[in-house]
């Protein structure tokens, strides 16, 4: 990991896309990968199982100045309780961005409201998981606090690993179109319909996209990013965000950014950028 960030000219990266959940619910996270749940779809080993401080410690080993707590909920009454999780994770771990999580119920927008005001500064949405339309009327109110806030927030809206009911552009383009100023991230670039994606983020200057998982053996096996976009994935250069799904990957950290490197040929200006400048300047961290 040194010798990756002098090659691209940074002291540190800040990764945008990275777990951290109350431990129970990770046991269970966990156990759902080990037993390649239908959302996982394939044998997935999980490289950084270990306690939440030894965890911690890996990934600021790597060089990672900031990082984010991932955390959603899969089914009506967790957002709150998971929130109120992350809130106190953020107080006693500074190196954390502050994240929260919603889901598509009654309390969406209080929920929201109340995170806000507890200092959230990024969001997570998973529509794979949560199994719910972005479209629902229940998240408008709450789309639209975060588009008023201008806080990002990562949403797995794309249809990898497996399609869900409610991913792909669609919905999600959706609601940009009645959201203009919405930060939306795309997780994983949208895999797998990476084009798709980049044309909804050329299309919405307020969209970006991360790199989790994205380039890897693990991932260009069954769904490859099309050589022939790299020209626009470079042009939306400024947009564009370190992730890597830390620590349920199947393969090592370092793998996951060499990976980016040697597939996306892009050059140490635009990882500079991707893994350290453009969330820098997102998040105020200077």
């Amino acid at each position: 990991m040194a010798a990756f960030r002098a090659r691209i000219g940074v002291s540190a990266l800040v990764d945008v896309h990275t777990h951290f959940m109350p431990d129970r619910l990770l046991a269970k996270v966990w156990a759902y990968f080990d037993a390649a749940g239908p959302l996982v779809g394939r044998e997935w080993p999980i490289a950084y199982r270990a306690d939440e401080q030894r965890r911690l410690e890996v990934l600021r080993s790597f060089g990672v100045r900031a990082f984010t707590a991932m955390l959603y909920p899969h089914k009506a009454g967790m957002a709150r309780s998971l929130n109120d999780w992350a809130a106190d994770f953020a107080a006693r771990t500074p190196d954390c961005l502050h994240t929260a999580t919603f889901y598509a119920e009654p309390s969406a927008a209080d929920d929201v409201r109340r995170a806000l005001d507890q200092g959230a500064r990024v969001f997570k949405c998973h529509v794979q998981v949560g199994g719910f339309d972005p479209r629902d009327p229940q998240l408008d109110e709450v789309w639209g606090q975060l588009a008023e806030a201008r806080v990002p927030v990562v949403t797995h809206c794309g249809s990898g690993p497996v399609p869900g009911a409610y991913t792909g552009p669609g919905p999600i383009g959706a609601v940009l179109d009645r959201h203009p100023g919405l930060r939306l991230v795309v997780a994983h670039l949208g895999l797998p319909e990476y084009t798709d994606f980049l044309a909804l983020a050329e299309r919405h200057t307020e969209v970006m996209l991360d790199t989790t998982m994205a380039f890897t053996h693990f991932v260009e096996e069954i769904a490859p990013f099309p050589r022939e976009a790299l020209p626009r994935l470079a042009d939306l250069g400024d947009r564009v965000l370190l992730g890597t799904d830390f620590p349920n990957i199947p393969y090592s950290y370092a793998d996951a950014l060499e990976s980016m490197e040697a597939r996306t040929g892009l050059g140490p200006e635009w990882l500079r950028a991707v893994c350290h400048d453009n969330a820098a300047r997102l998040f105020g961290l200077g």
